[in-house]
């Protein structure tokens, strides 16, 4: 096993007025719960350019690069999370109406106000939403704080 973090992943918070935009997961991992917006970056690939990769992946929107802004970190590890890094990015400007573009991967998308969002959201997802609403840039999932006896 390397001793280095390979994964990273990049989750968009498509944010309008007071709603955030999730997408309901089909598959073996969350299947039925709510999820960002997400996937891994690519060999090669910029992590600004995998959220835009992303956003039309995804949900078929056109981002710019410079309408990404990083607005939380989490370092996550956990049952059925490999250890990796999250990068959540706050967009407000996007062209197109966002859709599921991923059927195979998602049920669907909906809408759901910053203060109400639904109880079955993935922990992880969740984690990196409370930190961009908290307004806190970084956060840490899953790890153990031991405290020397």
């Amino acid at each position: 096993m390397s001793d280095r973090v390979a994964v990273i992943d990049v989750h968009l918070l498509l944010v309008r007025g007071d709603e955030v935009l999730l997408s309901k997961r089909r598959g073996s991992y969350g299947d039925g719960m709510w999820h960002l917006p997400a996937g891994k970056l690519e060999a090669g690939e910029s992590v600004a350019a995998a959220a835009v990769r992303e956003a039309g992946e995804e949900v078929g929107v056109r981002i710019a690069e410079a309408d990404l802004r990083l607005a939380h970190v989490v370092h996550a590890r956990g049952e059925g999370v490999e250890p990796r890094l999250g990068l959540f990015f706050e967009v407000r400007r996007w062209g197109g109406e966002p859709a599921n573009r991923e059927p195979d991967k998602c049920y669907e998308v909906a809408w759901f106000r910053r203060d109400r969002l639904p109880d079955t959201v993935i922990p992880y997802a969740l984690a990196g939403v409370r930190g961009y609403l908290d307004g806190v840039p970084f956060g840490v999932f899953g790890w153990q704080v031991e405290i020397p006896s």
